[in-house]
This record gives structure tokens, C-alpha cells and sequence, in this order.
């Protein structure tokens, strides 16, 4: 298995929530807002992102038109 690399994915993370223990463990985060039946920040564009809202619901509204 591949040696998760934290600090590189870090500075690709758009999530603002702070102090958010899984920031750059990717494979922590999407089990953690899958659970919670959600989609990570790195999913949204900053603006969307900020406001917390990671439902699915919201993914689909801001994307609906885009595909």
C-alpha cells in the first residue's frame, strides 16, 4: 500500500474547517462525510465550500447544469 502523502494533499485542500483532524488524510475524510452522507470540501468550489452545506443535495445543485 502507497504511503499516504498528508502534506502534499494538504496544499490541494480547500477545506476551512478548522482544526479539522482529517485535513490531507483523504481516505479519513471521505469516510468521515460519507458517513455522514455527505461529500468532502475538496467536492465544492470555495464559495459553496465556506458555507458548510456538503450535503449531497447541494453537490447536485451546484453541479446539475455542468454535465
Amino acid at each position: 500500500m502507497k504511503e499516504c502523502k498528508v502534506e502534499e494533499n494538504k496544499l490541494r485542500c480547500n477545506c476551512t474547517y478548522e482544526p479539522c483532524a482529517r485535513k490531507g488524510i483523504c481516505c479519513e475524510c471521505i469516510r468521515y462525510h460519507r458517513a455522514k452522507g455527505e461529500m468532502p470540501a475538496c467536492f465544492f468550489p470555495p464559495d459553496i465550500e465556506r458555507s458548510y452545506d456538503r450535503s449531497i443535495r447541494r453537490f447536485i445543485e451546484v453541479y446539475k447544469d455542468k454535465v
